[in-house]
């Protein structure tokens, strides 16, 4: 998932603007122009809504709109693996360095950067030939979104000076991702369905020309000469895009193919190598220090953990409605528009059971309700009731919600505060990650033998999944339980 209404309510990342009111160590010298605020900060926190918006949309709906792909270019359960994938691994592996961007082009040219090529990939992804050529304009499409989701926070940070005013507008850009996990599946199964699924990319260029057209009412924001981290960024994209291609292939190829092996190979080598790179970097966009404490490991850990509970999930769900149920698109996105609701009023309620109980309680709680949710899915069938199905997919969407934004608070008062964006940054790369390992893993268990129809959806392989990340939660609840802090984790 790429980003949604479980993206943790995190300060701005490295991309952000310097606060108009701070001193920046970065800032030009005198005599050049210093930060400049909008007249109007509500353009900007329009603009870097809509983007917001517009990027988690094309994940979800995406999701409901796999049926439609699959039927019109053939791609198979592996190609539909990678159109999920290709732009979920792209976001996670660059948004670590992507505010190192902003940092240097200034929010208002990246964020029109980004917004440009997210709009320019999406028409790629519409008029796709084939099952290759979609792939590969998700590269870019996630790409751009790993460009467009710190430059945004970015824009917000620059607009409004004044702390107070400065949360609201945040909080409303995350509200805005509550709303668009819910309108995401909508969209996708009403366009699949009534226009075709070439509509859904086709969404995002009028919005990108809205948010470009917006972009021209605000001043120019302040650069800054951030340092990037291209060995980093280079094996840390590797190192993904391998051990990706070994669980979507091992699956279908078996694990002992020659590829698969190879694909693991390169997996570790360039883990290795990025390891490396981090040491001897001057500025590394992960500092390995930062991952000795505990609670950072830890966090990182859980956030993989829940985002592949809850990505693995949306993936599984559309495909079950769509092929094993018979449902229509437009029924399929319904489904979910309970669970969106599930999800936004949790994350709500979250921050108040962590201020009562402590931040140890609500993390371990939430895994723990995410993997009964995975356990409690097992039944499912052929011939389960849609009512049973609405009921067993509730906890899904509370267990996530309940643990993120305590995880994330405990994260932001862990490390230090230059390094905050850096911190959300990599939880959120790690989120992204462990949602897309999950969609490989599921449609690898699921794939049978490659079918795209009832035939090719293996019940069995499911159950397997659905086990899999299950224990997967329950270990990082023990984890949790175990290493997280007693004292001193109930929120400020």
């Amino acid at each position: 998932m790429s980003s949604s209404t479980l993206l943790p309510r995190s300060r701005p990342t490295p991309g952000s603007a310097p606060d108009p009111g701070a001193p920046d160590p970065g800032a030009p010298g005198p005599g050049a122009p210093g930060p400049v605020t909008p007249d109007r900060p509500a353009v900007a926190l329009v603009a870097a809504l809509l983007g917001f918006t517009v990027i988690t949309v094309d994940v979800s709906a995406v999701n409901i709109a796999l049926p439609g792909i699959s039927a019109d270019l053939h791609g198979g359960m592996t190609g539909l693996q990678w159109v999920v994938d290709a732009y979920t691994l792209m976001f996670a592996a660059l948004m670590i360095s992507a505010g190192a961007l902003a940092d240097r082009a200034g929010a208002r040219r990246a964020y029109a950067w980004g917004t440009a090529l997210f709009a320019l990939a999406s028409l790629a992804c519409a008029l796709a030939p084939g099952i290759g050529t979609l792939i590969a304009a998700r590269v870019a499409q996630g790409a751009a979104a790993a460009v467009v989701m710190p430059a945004s926070l970015a824009l917000i940070r620059q607009a409004y000076d004044d702390p107070r005013r400065r949360a609201r507008a945040i909080a409303l850009w995350t509200v805005g991702g509550s709303v668009a996990m819910a309108a995401g599946p909508v969209l996708g199964g009403v366009l699949s369905e009534t226009v075709g699924w070439r509509a859904v990319f086709l969404l995002n260029l009028p919005v990108g020309a809205v948010i470009l057209a917006l972009l021209t009412r605000i001043p120019p924001s302040p650069r800054r000469p951030a340092p990037l981290d291209v060995p980093g960024q280079l094996t840390a994209v590797t190192a993904l895009a391998g051990l990706a291609y070994a669980v979507i292939e091992g699956g279908h190829a078996g694990w002992t193919d020659p590829g698969v092996l190879v694909a693991v190979a390169v997996a570790v080598l360039a883990a290795v190598a990025f390891r490396a790179a981090e040491k001897r970097h001057r500025a590394p966009m992960v500092p390995l220090s930062m991952l000795r404490q505990r609670e950072v490991g830890v966090s990182l850990a859980v956030g993989f953990a829940v985002n592949a509970g809850f990505y693995g999930v949306v993936f599984l769900l559309g495909l079950y409605c769509q092929q094993l149920l018979g449902m229509s698109g437009i029924a399929t996105g319904l489904m979910f528009v309970p669970l969106a609701v599930l999800i936004t009023s949790t994350n709500l309620v979250s921050p108040r059971m962590a201020e009562r109980v402590g931040r140890r309680p609500v993390i371990v709680t939430g895994q723990l309700v995410l993997a009964m949710a995975m356990f409690a899915l097992l039944p499912l069938g052929a011939d389960t009731p849609l009512w049973l199905v609405l009921l067993l997919l509730a906890p899904t969407g509370i267990g996530g919600a309940l643990a993120v934004p305590a995880l994330t608070a405990l994260l932001m008062d862990t490390v230090p505060g230059h390094r905050a964006g850096t911190a959300s940054g990599l939880l959120n790369s790690l989120r992204q990650t462990g949602g897309a390992l999950s969609v490989a893993l599921f449609g690898a268990l699921i794939g049978g033998s490659g079918g795209s129809g009832a035939e090719g959806f293996a019940v069995g392989g499911m159950r397997q999944g659905l086990v899999v990340v299950g224990v997967t939660l329950l270990a990082t609840a023990g984890l949790s339980g175990w290493l997280l802090p007693r004292g001193g984790g109930r929120a400020s």
